[in-house]
């Protein structure tokens, strides 16, 4: 039998303080060897796109896929752009365990991923938090990070006035909405890039000494959400150096540029996480930690999902045949 579990269900099984310690987990097993995942491959269609997320995870045995489709025009439609599905297959016969939606997976694995980054990377004393976008991700990150570091202010600015003015009304947090993305920037110990821009959001010179910044957007090769010079004079760790060669413009185009070369990546978060290597070596450095998602975090998100919801009876299953 196969558990269907709709959105719905996940919202009932997992929340994001259960997320942050299994993605810091997940992303161990990544940079140690314990995930077999390629570079995702991608199908661009007229400004959307698909893509294929397989993974196993051995320890505890984990094997599927997740597929997404980014669609941009869906907005106009009020509809959600990032549409998700994930798989789980016994690791043992292949047979289908699980069929779940992955939207709502992926807004929160990525925000507890970007926490993860932040517990290991931004100051310990860490007070002013700036998010720009003020979307589905933007929210999810308010809420994962809160919940690694004590800030006594937060600061959103998006492009959109009427969207920020919700965001900061509907936020159970105190959230000062900005009139520009240098005002919410400037002075800001954390800074989250949560945007759709394929060009720069921020400049360097917004961006103080010692403070972390978070960039979760501009996942594609030609696509930017940092202005360079703050890429270049970062300390930059990522999630995957295969992905971030690959997919991340903010890399990419700077080495080709010449900026820097493929040791600017200073390291995986998972390596962070694992000791043997530093996301900070100093309170004044400037750290950026590029964010593009990898199998692995939703396939772990989703097999915590599939246990809990087997717990808690929740679910529909379905026979799909022998």
């Amino acid at each position: 039998m196969t558990l269907c579990l709709s959105e719905s269900d996940i919202r009932a099984v997992l929340c994001m303080t259960d997320l942050i310690d299994p993605m810091e987990a997940a992303l161990a097993a990544f940079s140690s060897g314990q995930v077999v995942q390629p570079v995702r491959p991608v199908v661009e269609i007229d400004g959307a796109l698909f893509a294929a997320m397989p993974g196993y995870l051995s320890d505890p045995a984990v094997l599927g896929a997740k597929l997404v489709a980014v669609m941009g025009g869906n907005q106009a439609r009020g509809l959600p752009t990032h549409r998700a599905s994930i798989l789980l297959l016994d690791p043992a016969t292949g047979a289908l365990m699980a069929l779940m939606d992955g939207r709502l997976i992926t807004e929160m694995r990525t925000a507890a991923v970007s926490a993860v980054s932040a517990r290991y990377m931004a100051r310990a004393d860490a007070a002013v938090l700036a998010i720009i976008g003020s979307g589905v991700q933007a929210r999810s990150h308010l809420q994962a990070l809160m919940t690694v570091r004590a800030f006594c202010e937060v600061r959103v600015w998006s492009p959109t006035p009427d969207h920020v003015r919700r965001f900061a009304a509907d936020s159970p947090e105190p959230v000062r909405a900005c009139g520009s993305a240098e005002e919410s920037v400037r002075g800001a110990d954390v800074v989250v890039l949560a945007t759709a821009s394929s060009t720069p959001v921020i400049e360097d010179a917004w961006v103080g000494a010692g403070a972390h910044v978070v960039s979760v957007g501009a996942c594609r090769p030609n696509q930017r959400e940092m202005h360079p010079a703050l890429v270049e004079r970062a300390r930059v760790v990522v999630d995957s150096r295969a992905s971030a060669f690959h997919e991340s413009g903010d890399i990419v185009l700077a080495i080709g540029e010449g900026r820097f070369g493929p040791a600017h990546v200073m390291a995986e978060l998972g390596e962070v996480v694992l000791g043997v290597a530093q996301g900070r070596t100093s309170e004044t450095e400037v750290t950026v930690f590029k964010s593009l998602g990898l199998a692995v975090e939703d396939l772990a998100a989703a097999h915590l999902a599939y246990q809990r919801a087997r717990e808690l009876g929740k679910g529909v299953e379905i026979e799909l045949g022998g």
